[in-house]
């Protein structure tokens, strides 16, 4: 492999670094992607990345072979082998961008639609005294609330109740409908983390008692930092954490779901189409504010940590 067939707008790596990395590329690793949507820190568009690892640099995807959209979205709807082709890109070590060099933006922006399952964690339902569910509560968000995984979240002065619920994201890979469990695999993309901020006074007491205004606040939805692809996660255990200002307030298990995954997905393709992006969080943990004796709500200046094992760690600034 030669260092020439970096492109001339990437910063050229070290010939030790590129040596490292050039003995860590293979079909293999390509296999086992995480899809980023960036930009660069001196300016440019968004582009469309991948990465090996968690801390590695990105694979400039959409910016070596231009058949690929700078977006995730579009990339999944496309089809057209996109995949496979940028598993090539990532193998053959093509236009590497360090990753100190990028501003990450959400992994997905835009999609068909944003849904979400209320009260799918044991815990979470222990510490409301509430039973568990006999079937599966499903509302929504608008996608235009998505912000990406450095981003502000702003709290609006409409409300003084602003709850953090770190939550496991689905990402569909496909349109999908009336499918069963045993076919959901085939159907999903992969994974990222997701925060599902809340005013619980609009949740809970405004708005007639419907979620959607509670749930919808702009930057009410933090994604990131990448989408995992599926065969690179096991979505049954994960562990699944939260903290306000460096302190532990959410540590479940995505063990804890009470609906898993191939369920709520199978479930819901059989009342709305599914598309390419989609995304869906599956519920949040014990260890909310808004069940917290007294209740404990985000204020101006919090920083917001959320992560999930083997895909990530969001860190927003509340504004």
């Amino acid at each position: 492999m030669n260092i020439n067939i970096l492109t001339k707008s990437t910063k050229i790596l070290s010939t030790k670094s590129f040596d490292i990395l050039a003995r860590n590329f293979s079909l293999s690793s390509a296999k086992k992607m995480r899809f980023v949507q960036y930009r660069l820190k001196t300016g440019g568009p968004q582009q469309l990345g991948a990465q090996i690892s968690s801390s590695g640099d990105i694979f400039d995807i959409s910016g070596v072979d231009h058949s690929i959209p700078n977006s995730l979205v579009k990339f999944l709807a496309s089809g057209n082998g996109l995949y496979e082709k940028a598993k090539r890109i990532v193998a053959e070590g093509k236009s590497i961008t360090p990753i100190d060099n990028v501003e990450l933006l959400s992994p997905i922006t835009r999609p068909d639609k944003v849904v979400c399952v209320g009260l799918n964690y044991s815990g979470h339902c222990d510490e409301q005294n509430i039973p568990r569910p006999k079937e599966p509560m499903f509302f929504s968000k608008f996608s235009s609330v998505i912000v990406g995984p450095h981003d502000n979240i702003e709290i609006p002065p409409i409300t003084s109740s602003v709850d953090w619920e770190v939550e496991l994201a689905v990402v569909i890979g496909r349109k999908a409908k009336a499918i069963r469990p045993d076919q959901v695999n085939d159907y999903i993309f992969g994974y990222t983390v997701a925060q599902d901020v809340s005013a619980r006074d609009w949740q809970k007491n405004r708005n007639n008692g419907q979620f959607l205004l509670g749930k919808s606040m702009d930057t009410f939805c933090p994604l990131g930092p990448a989408v995992v692809t599926k065969n690179k996660v096991d979505p049954n255990n994960l562990t699944i954490k939260s903290w306000v200002n460096g302190v532990l307030k959410q540590d479940g298990n995505t063990c804890e779901l009470i609906f898993k995954i191939d369920f709520l997905v199978s479930y819901l393709s059989q009342i709305v189409t599914l598309y390419p992006g989609d995304v869906i969080l599956t519920g949040t943990p014990a260890g909310v504010g808004m069940y917290r004796n007294p209740p404990e709500y985000l204020q101006k200046g919090d920083i917001l940590e959320s992560e999930i094992e083997g895909i990530g760690r969001l860190r927003n600034v509340v504004a």
